[in-house]
């Protein structure tokens, strides 16, 4: 059985695509707690390297990690073949056995797919998901939403130190982290960047960049398909992924300008998911 996360990241400040089953984030503490963010300038860049190399250990060690042979990991390194760094940072990909539907990219390269997002989606559709998420690793916005979210939560009573290096966080404080991670938003200008950073950077690997416009194609499936019956899983899905419509037409406008045709009709989320668990 799937094991279920305690608390992640989507496309949000490691960047995320939906949230687990948590406690809701209080915002009257957030606000409370970026009152003490006047500390972050002695939050060093060696630091926060520390605690984002921490985070990633501590979400691998609390999440079940496909082994190289699995047929999840399989796929996913068929399918990033060539994706080895964004703007100097090698990116490292692994795959949750989790039933949330999911994906984050951090600050230091670690890019991470849950298994039921696979399920869900086409080799297409999640090399979209791939490329908008290295987009806000290569413009910054995931280490300065995991900065903020450090300082706001994790370490909203000061920064802890010895001799400049990081102090190490408790599980309560990765908890809150999470927590936060997971409530954090990027602005418009920010969504639209990583789109278009994620269209070139799959353009310039060798990838069909229409996988931009199936990746939102496919969230908004799956938003008609839920209704207003969301489910907990998707809720954060939706809510972080805003004017859908708008993006769509902006990478097919595009893709189809440069004369880029659009990738054969895939086989469909079922037969995907039926070969993988093979």
């Amino acid at each position: 059985m799937k094991k279920i996360t305690f608390s992640i990241i989507v496309m949000l400040a490691c960047m995320a695509i939906a949230t687990p089953a948590a406690a809701q984030f209080n915002l009257k503490k957030a606000v409370s707690g970026a009152a003490k963010v006047t500390k972050a300038v002695t939050l060093t860049d060696e630091q926060m390297a520390d605690y984002v190399k921490e985070y990633i250990a501590w979400m691998d060690e609390h999440n079940q990690v496909c082994a190289d042979d699995d047929p999840y990991t399989v796929r996913l390194k068929k399918l990033t073949e060539g994706l080895t760094d964004v703007e100097g940072i090698p990116l490292n990909f692994k795959v949750y056995y989790v039933i949330d539907v999911n994906a984050f990219a951090c600050a230091d390269g670690s890019v991470r797919i849950f298994s039921s997002l696979m399920d869900i989606m086409s080799d297409e559709e999640l090399l979209g998901v791939i490329g908008h998420e290295v987009g806000h690793v290569a413009h910054k916005d995931s280490k300065k939403g995991f900065r903020t979210a450090l300082l706001t939560s994790a370490l909203k009573d000061g920064i802890s130190s010895q001799g400049g290096k990081a102090a190490a966080l408790t599980d309560s404080q990765l908890g809150d982290l999470s927590e936060a991670l997971v409530n954090a938003t990027y602005s418009q200008k920010q969504e639209r960047d990583a789109d278009d950073y994620g269209y070139e950077f799959l353009k310039n690997a060798g990838k069909n960049p229409w996988a931009m416009a199936l990746s939102f194609r496919k969230l908004k499936q799956l938003q008609e398909e839920a209704g207003a019956q969301k489910s907990s899983k998707l809720n954060q899905l939706f809510s972080t992924h805003p004017d859908l419509d708008a993006r769509i037409q902006r990478m097919e406008e595009r893709a189809t300008g440069e004369g880029i045709e659009a990738p054969a009709a895939e086989a469909s989320t079922d037969e995907v998911a039926a070969a993988t668990a093979e």
